[in-house]
Parts: structure tokens; sequence; C-alpha cells
């Protein structure tokens, strides 16, 4: 006969509440739900947890991560939004393979500390932060992501960075897909201060 949920071992509990989590957890969150260090480190040393980033596990039966360094920067970051190159191609807008995963974290916040992926982060405030942020699901973790138009918005905001090449082809391909929305582009190009620099590019999509 199968044991209840009231005569389940620690490290089967354990198991139980991380798979609650999409199967992904932090170090510090584990401590804070109750699963002692000691279980939490055998489930690692038997293969059951597997490290997918300092501080960041998940369970190893589970299928491959289909995007295994977002996930990672949600997990350890729940804060960030992903932002610039790497938002562009999250919505496959730019034929650009980024070298860090871009985010946006607020003025003043502290800076992560991650060995992998690496990390680029841009500091926004106020409506620039709160504006035009997507949830998306991946892998059983929450994902924020600024939509399409709030990254056009901040790719021209941050041209230097980013590079005017990269800005233009993102404009391109968003509007070769047909179904952009003028009135959100010019809302975002006024919370970001960017209205007069797109104005003539947005006037030549029309």
């Amino acid at each position: 006969m199968a044991m209840g949920i009231g005569h389940e071992s620690a490290a089967q509990k354990a198991r139980r509440l991380i798979e609650h989590r999409g199967g992904i957890i932090r170090t510090a969150e584990a401590m804070r739900i109750g699963i002692h260090p000691r279980v939490f480190y055998k489930l690692r040393d038997n293969g059951i947890l597997e490290q997918i980033s300092r501080g960041a596990y998940r369970l190893a039966e589970q299928k491959p991560l289909t995007d295994v360094d977002l996930v990672t920067v949600a997990t350890r970051i729940p804060r960030a939004v992903i932002c610039l190159v790497s938002a562009l191609a999250f919505h496959k807008i730019t034929t650009q393979v980024p070298h860090s995963v871009s985010i946006a974290l607020e003025k003043g916040a502290e800076s992560p500390r991650m060995d992998y992926p690496p990390v680029s982060v841009h500091r926004f405030s106020g409506e620039s932060l709160t504006a035009g942020v997507e949830a998306h699901l991946i892998d059983g973790v929450t994902v924020r992501v600024y939509s399409k138009e709030k990254t056009l918005a901040d790719c021209f905001k941050f041209r230097n960075k980013v590079g005017m090449d990269i800005v233009l082809e993102a404009l391109k391909l968003y509007r070769d897909e047909r179904a952009f929305d003028v009135g959100k582009r010019l809302e975002y190009a006024r919370i970001c201060r960017v209205e007069r620099t797109m104005k003539p590019y947005l006037e030549a999509m029309l």
C-alpha cells in the first residue's frame, strides 16, 4: 500500500514541494519553505536535483529546459525584466544572438551576482521600468519580458549601446509582421522620451 502524504519521508516531501514550484527552486527559497539543508543537499548529491546556476536547482527528471538562460535569470532574479537585445531575441525580431542576458532593474537595486549566464544590467526608473511588462511561462517559470513595442522604444533610447543597425533591423522585422500597434508604439516612445527620435522611422512604416 502506498504511503499517504502524512507518512512521506523528508526527501519525498522536499521533492513534492519543489514539484509544486515547477521543479525549479533557489536554495534560499528551499530553506524558507521548510526543506532542511541536509535533505536538500542529499537530493543534490544523489542526482535528484541538478544545479542550473549558483544557488538555483531543478529536478533532474524533468524535460530539458527550452531556454535555460532566461529561466535561470528569472529564477535567480525574479524582479528583473528581460530587455533590449534579449527581448528582441525572445520576440524573434532580431537576427542577433545575445552574448549575455540583458535585464532591467530599478535604479538603486542591488546588482546581481551570477556566474552563469552572463547578465547585462540596465537601470530603469518610474514608468519606464513598469510599463509594457509581459509575463511569459517558460518551463513552468514566470519570465518577465518587455513587450515588442516597449522593447523597440527602449532600443531607441539605448541605441548607442545596442547599435543603430540592430535597432533598425528590429523595426523592419516588426513592421514585416503586419500586426503592429501604432498607439502602443507612440505611448512607449513618449514614456521612454524618444518621440522625436522615433517619429521619422515610425512615419516611414505607415
